[in-house]
């Protein structure tokens, strides 16, 4: 829908849970010499401002990664991708968010492609803007396309070197983006079957969200679902109690640095009721390791 645009959501505890486990993924593609594709659907601006307009006006970032700017010992899976974060602010002051393209070019390599897709005609032309500021090769090995990423995607299936990630993230405004990530999904499994996807997905009360999970999961043979929830959905919540990563064909090391990350970040970011929790599921890596209130490992002071 053209009317979302992610800036009033940018550094949420949603894109920290997202991004950390991006960036990990892209890691493992990167252990290998052969060149993969990104192919982000819905990408945004790239980049977003935290200390100005609407990033400062909205704010969400001071519950996610503003709460981690400064923390002590995280676990291994978010060192990497506080490096990233901290890379786009190097006087230590937090004033800039890198996106998932910004975080994917710099995480890739000269011989990676980059494939980004965005609707919004304002959001379309600062993304240009950031890649374009980016790196010296960003513009060469990066295409930028006002589109609809779930009608594009298809066409690009599978990618040349048959390596790549898929990265699925609609706003979900519209009832219909459950179905068509459903669909997406699906598609992508019969064109490039040993393809990583990455989804993310709000925990809402409402039933399109509480059967996402488990209707991807039906579709693969090897996934992973990751889940952090702030408080329990209720039906007149207006804002987002929880958000998850369901990731297609993950590698076989993800599910512990997930799971070791997920009850650290219920501490950091959650709301201080005793209700935050989270849990990471996997198949066929070792499956449903929850935590909850009791957790074990002592969380960061707040800051």
């Amino acid at each position: 829908m053209l009317s979302y645009r992610h800036v009033y959501h940018a550094g949420n505890f949603g894109d920290v849970l997202k991004h950390a486990i991006l960036i990990r993924l892209l890691d493992h593609l990167n252990q290998k010499d052969k060149p993969y594709w990104v192919i982000d659907l819905f990408a945004g601006a790239g980049g977003y401002r935290l200390d100005a307009g609407r990033g400062k006006e909205h704010g969400e970032w001071r519950t996610g990664i503003g709460r981690l700017w400064r923390a002590t010992n995280p676990p291994p899976l978010l060192l990497r991708y506080l490096a990233a974060v901290r890379a786009e602010n190097p006087d230590g002051k937090l004033r800039r968010y890198p996106g998932s393209p910004l975080l994917a070019l710099r995480a890739s390599r000269a011989c990676d492609r980059l494939r980004f897709f965005e609707l919004h005609p304002t959001d379309i032309r600062l993304l240009a803007e950031t890649i374009a500021g980016a790196a010296n090769d960003a513009t060469k090995r990066t295409t930028i396309r006002q589109e609809d990423g779930f009608l594009a995607l298809p066409a690009l299936l599978p990618p040349p070197p048959r390596r790549g990630l898929v990265i699925i993230d609609p706003p979900y405004e519209d009832k219909r983006d459950y179905a068509r990530v459903v669909t997406a999904l699906k598609d992508l499994l019969d064109r490039f079957p040993t393809g990583l996807a990455l989804v993310w997905y709000p925990w809402l009360a409402r039933r399109e969200s509480q059967e996402l999970p488990q209707r991807l999961r039906r579709l693969a043979s090897r996934w992973l679902d990751a889940r952090l929830v702030l408080r329990p959905p209720a039906p007149d919540d207006k804002g987002m109690p929880g958000c998850g990563v369901f990731v297609l064909n993950p590698p076989a090391t993800l599910h512990a640095a997930t799971s070791d990350a997920l009850p650290w970040l219920a501490d950091v970011l959650g709301e201080g009721s005793g209700s935050s929790k989270g849990f990471c599921e996997s198949f066929p890596f070792p499956s449903i390791l929850r935590y909850d209130e009791r957790r074990t490992r002592p969380a960061p002071a707040r800051r």
